[in-house]
């Protein structure tokens, strides 16, 4: 009985993936799938991932959707992994491991905890409604991007950035807390820094 249950959901499994266009994948024994290549799931009105994602090795998308959670998004992704234009208030279920970029812009994001812990290039979290920025990688391989939010802090944030570090037209009063090596510029116009 156990065995015909999870004969049925790998093939539930098969047919989302030929649905979505989702090719060279292996299926799991817990039935997430890893990917080899790359995952395009923009643009198609979804609220959740219609599968669970283990390691895509190329990029993964899902921007221009209506996700109002990352459960089921892969662990890890060799390439970029972009989640932008959604109504995400939070990272929860999102990569821990992100070999490209990290690109969540334009959500509703009040905070970044459950996001990745490592972002080989670009973190791009501008336009969402941070108030703090507790929860960012450890590590950004290049340019940190938290222009446009409602930060009123830079506590938490990412302590080397090798890129620009960007936070214009926030709320900061005080830049404690921010980076304390930027290898490219550092932008912080549009803000009421006292000197």
């Amino acid at each position: 009985m156990k065995y015909l249950k999870l004969f049925e959901n790998f093939k539930e499994i098969h047919k989302i993936c030929r649905e979505y266009g989702i090719e060279n994948y292996t299926i799991n024994s817990d039935g997430s799938i890893d990917v080899d290549g790359y995952v395009d799931l923009s643009c198609k009105g979804l609220t959740k991932l219609p599968v669970k994602f283990n390691h895509v090795s190329g990029g993964f998308c899902c921007s221009w959707n209506k996700l109002k959670t990352l459960e089921g998004s892969p662990q890890s992704v060799g390439g970029y992994f972009s989640c932008y234009k959604n109504n995400l208030t939070n990272l929860t279920g999102a990569p821990q491991s992100v070999g490209g970029n990290f690109n969540c812009y334009g959500n509703k994001l009040t905070t970044l905890e459950g996001g990745p812990k490592s972002v080989g290039v670009n973190f791009i979290c501008y336009g969402n409604k941070l108030t703090t920025l507790e929860g960012s990688p450890k590590s950004i391989g290049g340019f940190f991007y938290c222009w446009d939010n409602n930060l009123t802090t830079l506590e938490g944030c990412t302590q080397s950035v090798v890129g620009d570090f960007d936070c214009r037209n926030n709320k900061l009063t005080t830049l404690d807390g921010g980076p304390k090596s930027v290898g490219g510029n550092f932008e912080c116009d549009g803000n009421k820094i006292l000197t």
